[in-house]
């Protein structure tokens, strides 16, 4: 089954939402395609590393904010995920979006968007720098001399401004949302058992079934 994700690699929502949805398709019995659609969250973000991703909640949400951190990085540990919200740095995520396109055209967008959500959040690394992404990139499994040509110009460039214009008509303001075939967008964090039901759903409703 096909499912389209509108995410940013800078949210950790995108990557709790990445496990869910594969617990869910391991509990329902339901093999998934995930298509990748870009999102930015913060276009633009500087391409060096500022203020780390929980001092931004912090500034964001006040006294509140040191819940929000708890439950973010409780939510990612049931899910296996080791987020350094301390460490990781947000930063411009359009090359890392172009990177994840390119690995769609040879079928490793999972495989390449897997390791960015994992650099970023867990590692910590700066993945608008052109060197890490380079590096990434090939640790996903592309091919080198296909992602030095994409950092060298501007493939993909405007995949990712299309999927920004299909988010907006759409209607979708924030991520991480699913679109399933024939139904509206969607939360994609929503518990396991939840996620299993509307892949059960959908998958009796798809004409081949």
């Amino acid at each position: 089954m096909q499912i389209e994700m509108h995410a940013d690699v800078l949210c950790p929502w995108s990557y709790i939402a990445k496990r869910r949805l594969e617990a869910a398709s391991a509990l329902s019995g339901t093999p998934i395609k995930i298509v990748w659609r870009s999102f930015e969250l913060s276009p633009e973000g500087a391409l060096i590393s500022g203020d780390s991703a929980a001092d931004m909640i912090r500034q964001w949400r006040g006294d509140a904010a040191e819940a929000r951190i708890a439950q973010i990085t409780g939510f990612a540990t049931v899910e296996g995920i080791k987020l350094d919200l301390e460490n990781a740095r947000p930063v411009n995520s359009f090359n890392a979006h172009r990177l994840v396109h390119l690995g769609a055209a040879s079928g490793k967008a999972d495989a390449v968007m897997e390791r960015l959500l994992r650099a970023y959040h867990s590692e910590a690394e700066n993945i608008a720098d052109r060197g890490v992404l380079d590096r990434l990139g090939r640790e996903a499994g592309l091919a080198p001399g296909a992602v030095a040509q994409l950092l060298a110009g501007d493939d993909f460039a405007a995949a990712v401004r299309a999927d920004k214009r299909l988010a907006v008509e759409r209607g979708i303001s924030g991520v991480p949302v699913m679109v399933l075939a024939g139904t509206a967008p969607t939360s994609a964090v929503k518990p396991v058992e939840e996620l299993a039901k509307l892949l059960r759903q959908a998958a009796a409703s798809e004409p081949s079934a």
